[in-house]
């Protein structure tokens, strides 16, 4: 695709609605099979929209930044980023999201908002970043490995859906 028609940028209250879309969407494919079918049915992207709108008119917290690309100036994914959420990663960075259209998987827009992702990371003054993953997600791991980014050993089950999530956490220096 010609860089002139996908733009990362950073994301404004009027994304929201986009940004929601592409977080229920992206779940729905990505973790069909991986966690309970009735919660993936149960997401509403309004729903999700309305909060990122939340977070996005209040402005994100210090070190934290939302990202959008979009496409033909369609917004198609993001990612959000902030200061590691995990004791033993104090001082470094965390890719805490980063959610696509499933029609978008495949065609550049990942690696492009992965790359700003880290560029903002590492412009916020992190040394590395970390993020989680689904264990069985082997697409999102192939991605995240041909990023530069490894497992660090880290492994922890999320209850915080009301069901367990096993996860492995990735890890890579930031330049």
């Amino acid at each position: 695709m010609p860089d002139d028609a996908r733009r990362v940028r950073a994301a404004e209250p009027t994304d929201a609605p986009a940004i929601g879309l592409a977080h229920v969407r992206s779940w729905q494919a990505a973790y069909r099979g991986r966690v309970p079918q009735d919660y993936l049915d149960a997401l509403d992207a309004d729903r999700r929209g309305e909060g990122w709108r939340r977070y996005l008119e209040a402005g994100p917290p210090g070190g934290e930044a939302l990202l959008v690309v979009d496409v033909d100036d369609r917004v198609v994914g993001f990612a959000n980023v902030g200061p590691s959420r995990d004791d033993d990663a104090a001082g470094g960075g965390e890719l805490r999201a980063i959610y696509l259209l499933p029609e978008r998987w495949g065609l550049g827009d990942g690696r492009a908002l992965l790359a700003a992702a880290t560029r903002a990371l590492h412009a916020h003054g992190f040394g590395h970043a970390t993020l989680w993953v689904l264990d069985g997600n082997e697409r999102a791991r192939r991605f995240y490995e041909a990023a530069g980014w490894a497992p660090d050993g880290a492994t922890k089950e999320d209850l915080s859906f009301g069901f367990p999530v096993a996860e492995v956490r990735y890890r890579r220096p930031l330049p």
